[in-house]
């Protein structure tokens, strides 16, 4: 196992600048996630880490080794894509062994590796079936076990769940979860989906446009998010966002919305006519006798809770609610924020206002 270190990496191709001085420093051990949208970035720094593209400045560290300009197969890591990339007219079982055999790794160390990653993923089965006889999470299971025959330093992912449906994505990234829980070896892993994201990382970082733009565990990333970007991109339904002002009513800062005046955390860092964007995330968003009059559109009951989608004051917000309460569209239900989760942005920078110190 490696720790892997990003300084100052910058990319670019041609006069186009992709990655813009990034630094990233994985420990030993953690399983980092890359989360954005397409383009931000993710992928390309990943590719840069493994070799298979040359970065334009900056140095990368795997372990206590300088890897600039070192060939992929000589940093000891190992790379599981969204496409399988397994050879067709191998069994299982050679496709597994395939670069331990170009490496010249005598048969019986071979075969004890492939047996012990055949034992971890569930493959016992299928070592002697061919890659066509296996389904989408068996295939993605091989490409696994042909990675980690390598014990290598450092495992890179990029969108590996990309290809399967819904059911087998969850699945398979418990059995990654789980997969790193026992070997604990140092993973980065790429994804634009922020459920594998928050399920799975140790540190989720946030990448637009080839900037970092958060870093943190899941939970502060999820309770804390730095910026506008990163709270509209987490979250599932997103954040209720309203544009508002600030105001003073009697000896207490509230956000004027229109007709409304809505609840500020206490010691927040703002100035009565400030302008702001005002954020409440759906679960703390709840039904109450004393809330805010709202108008139901939509009503999306998932079974352990139900999502209402509303209108409040000119804006569309989604409330949820473990009561099992029969609402129907076109009713009007009391919304009702808790204060200690909203969220207040700067609507010239977008940046989160915090708490004066």
């Amino acid at each position: 196992m490696a720790s892997v270190i990003v300084e100052k990496l910058v990319k670019k191709y041609g006069d186009l600048e992709v990655l813009h001085s990034i630094d990233l420093d994985v420990e030993d051990g953690q399983f980092v996630v890359l989360l954005g949208p397409s383009g931000c970035g993710k992928s390309t720094l990943l590719r840069t880490i493994a070799g298979l593209e040359t970065s334009t400045s900056g140095d990368i560290s795997i372990g206590d080794r300088l890897v600039n300009g070192v060939h992929p197969k000589d940093r000891n890591i190992a790379m599981v894509f969204q496409n399988y990339a397994l050879y067709a007219h191998m069994k299982v079982r050679d496709n597994m062994a395939f670069s331990m055999q170009l490496s010249k790794t005598p048969k019986a160390r071979i075969e004890e590796r492939v047996n012990w990653a055949a034992s971890i993923l569930s493959l016992e089965p299928y070592l002697d079936r061919y890659p066509k006889e296996l389904s989408g999470g068996q295939r993605q299971r091989v490409a696994m076990g042909r990675a980690i025959v390598r014990d290598p330093d450092v495992f890179l992912f990029d969108e590996p769940l990309s290809n399967l449906d819904a059911k087998l994505r969850v699945q398979m990234r418990t059995e990654i979860k789980e997969l790193h829980q026992r070997l604990k070896t140092t993973t980065v892993y790429v994804t634009h989906d922020q459920i594998e994201a928050m399920t799975m990382a140790d540190i989720v970082v946030i990448m637009r446009d080839g900037h970092i733009e958060q870093m943190g565990t899941p939970m502060e990333i999820y309770d804390n998010p730095s910026n506008l970007f990163v709270a509209e991109f987490i979250g599932s339904p997103g954040m209720n966002l309203l544009k508002g002002k600030i105001v003073e009513e009697g000896d207490k800062m509230v956000c004027q919305v229109n007709e409304l005046l809505l609840p500020l955390p206490d010691q927040l860092d703002v100035t009565v006519g400030q302008e702001v964007l005002y954020g409440i995330r759906p679960e703390h968003l709840i039904p109450s006798e004393n809330g805010l009059k709202a108008s139901i559109s939509v009503v999306e009951p998932t079974g352990p809770e139900t999502h209402l989608f509303c209108h409040l004051s000119g804006h569309d917000v989604c409330a949820i609610s473990r009561e099992r309460m029969n609402w129907k569209a076109d009713e009007v239900v009391s919304l009702e924020p808790i204060v200690d989760y909203v969220h207040v942005f700067d609507a010239q920078t977008d940046q989160a206002i915090k708490r004066k110190t």
